[in-house]
C-alpha cells in the first residue's frame, strides 16, 4: 500500500485563501458592532417588575386597532426576540406587515427573589394580569393567543382555565405528549432529580439548561455550525446572522427553581396534559374545555419538540375547528428561516383573519 501524498502547493494555496476568509470575516466582525436584534418598533405598554408587555407597530405607523389583539407568549428558558431577530427573519414583523395587532410578553430574568414563584403565579397572576391589560388597551374582552414552546403549553393551559379570556389560539412547536420515542430532551430531564437540583440551586441557571439543550445534537449544534461560519465568514451579512443567534442561544435566563420543578414533574415525568392528570394550582388542566379555533403549527425537523409530540394536539380539545400546519424547518429555523418566518406569519394572519370575518 502506498500512502495518499499531499500536494503541498495545493495546501499552500488551501491555507492562503482560508487566512483571506478569516481576515475579511474579523473585519466584518469589527465592523458590526455591537449586536443588535428586535428591530421591529415596539412601544412598552405595561412594565411590572421584570415583565414587560410590548405591543408593536410599523415603521412610522401607529399599531393595528383592527381585528382582536394577537398576543405572544414565550417560553421562559429563552428570550422572545427570536420571534424578531433581524428584519427580513422575523415572524413579529411580517405578522405587522400583514396588519395583525401583535403584542408580546417578555417573561424577564428572574433572580433570587423568584425562586419560589409557581406556574400558578405565572398563567393566573402575570399571564393574566397582561391579557387584561391588552383587553384594557384595546377594548375587547377576549385576545388571539400565540403560544411557542413551553409558551404553548402555558397557552394551552390558560385558554383550558380562562376560556371566556381566548378567542382563538395558535400553538407553535409545542409539545404535547411529552412521552413519544423520539423526544431527546424529556428523556434527559426525566432522568434527573429535580427537586434534589432546585433545593441545592435554588433556580436552575441558564447556561446549565443551555448547555444541556445543545448536548443533544452536539455536532450540528457545536462543531458544524462554527466550521459552516469558518467557510461563510468573508460573507458580512450571514456573519452577522450568525452573530445574533449565537447572542441569542448563550442569553439564558435562570429559571425560578419553584416553576421548574412543578413545570418538570406535571407535564415532562407525568405527561399531565396527554393523562389529563395536569393541574396548576388548585385547578386541573381539561384540554376538553378548549373550543376556541385552533393553529398547530409544527417544524418538521424539530429536534427539540419532534412532530409526534405535537400532534396528539388534535384529539385531545374540544374545538370544532382543529388546523395543522407544518412546515419543512427545525425548532429556531421555523422563526428565523427568511422563507419559514414570512411563510408562518401568512399562515397564522389568514388563519385569523379567516375567523374574524365569520
Amino acid at each position: 500500500m502506498t500512502a495518499s501524498r499531499i500536494n503541498p502547493e495545493v495546501s499552500a494555496e488551501q491555507l492562503v485563501q482560508l487566512s483571506a476568509k478569516l481576515g475579511t470575516g474579523f473585519r466584518h466582525a469589527a465592523e458590526q458592532g455591537a449586536i443588535e436584534v428586535s428591530p421591529t418598533p415596539r412601544d412598552a405598554v405595561v412594565r411590572d417588575g421584570k415583565k414587560v408587555l410590548y405591543r408593536y407597530h410599523g415603521t412610522d405607523m401607529p399599531p393595528s386597532d383592527t381585528g382582536e389583539p394577537l398576543l405572544i407568549v414565550y417560553a421562559l428558558v429563552n428570550r422572545p426576540y427570536m420571534m424578531d431577530l433581524q428584519s427580513g427573519r422575523s415572524v413579529i414583523e411580517a405578522l405587522v406587515d400583514k396588519g395583525v395587532d401583535t403584542w408580546l410578553l417578555d417573561w424577564g430574568y428572574p433572580d433570587a427573589s423568584d425562586q419560589f414563584h409557581s406556574l400558578e403565579d405565572y398563567l393566573f397572576d402575570d399571564l393574566d394580569a397582561m391579557v387584561e391589560s391588552v383587553c384594557r388597551v384595546r377594548g375587547c374582552d377576549r385576545v388571539n393567543l400565540l403560544g411557542v414552546c413551553q409558551g404553548g403549553v402555558f397557552s394551552l393551559c390558560y385558554t383550558a382555565a380562562r376560556p371566556a379570556r381566548v378567542a382563538n389560539l395558535v400553538t407553535m412547536v409545542t409539545p404535547v405528549d411529552f412521552h413519544t420515542p423520539d423526544n431527546l430532551l424529556s428523556a434527559w430531564i426525566r432522568s434527573i432529580d429535580v427537586d434534589a437540583l432546585v433545593d441545592t440551586l435554588g433556580n436552575v441557571p441558564g447556561p446549565l439548561l443551555n448547555f444541556s439543550f445543545l448536548s443533544l445534537k452536539p455536532f450540528a449544534l457545536g462543531a458544524r455550525k462554527y466550521l459552516e461560519m469558518i467557510d461563510n465568514a468573508d460573507d458580512a451579512d450571514r456573519l452577522a446572522t450568525f452573530l445574533r443567534m449565537e447572542k441569542w442561544i448563550n442569553d439564558s435566563p435562570d429559571q425560578a427553581g419553584v416553576a421548574f420543578a412543578e413545570f418538570t414533574r406535571t407535564f415532562f415525568r407525568d405527561n399531565g396534559l396527554v393523562r389529563g392528570t395536569a393541574t396548576i394550582g388548585d385547578e386541573r388542566v381539561d384540554l376538553s374545555r378548549i373550543e376556541q379555533p385552533l393553529l398547530n403549527v409544527i417544524a418538521s425537523r424539530d429536534h427539540l419538540v419532534p412532530p409526534e409530540a405535537s400532534k396528539p394536539l388534535a384529539s385531545l380539545t374540544g374545538s370544532g375547528d382543529y388546523t395543522e400546519h407544518q412546515e419543512d424547518a427545525g425548532h429556531i429555523g421555523l422563526f428565523v428561516g427568511a422563507r419559514t418566518s414570512r411563510n408562518v406569519a401568512e399562515v397564522i394572519s389568514a388563519w385569523l383573519a379567516a375567523r374574524e370575518s365569520r
